[in-house]
């Protein structure tokens, strides 16, 4: 079983991870689409899509765990 810092260190690094993926794979795909942007923009989009991933991770995660839950008690 992995600890409490075990889950924070690994959550952490997925963040951090994804994020620089995240600016990479826009740096190559944007312009493909005619968008032009700096790699200020690039950091600010990744972000904030980073931050929308986080909030969608942790409503699924929620959720999952009230569905188990719930299955539990029948």
């Amino acid at each position: 079983m992995q600890s409490r810092l075990g889950s924070l260190i690994e959550s952490l690094s997925n963040i951090a991870i994804g994020y620089l993926v995240a600016i990479a794979a826009q740096a190559m795909i944007f312009p493909l689409f005619g968008f032009d942007a700096s790699a200020s923009e690039h950091a600010q989009i990744a972000a904030l899509f980073t931050v929308v991933s986080i909030v969608r991770s942790y409503c699924l995660r929620r959720l999952f765990n009230w569905i188990s839950g719930r299955n539990k008690n029948n």
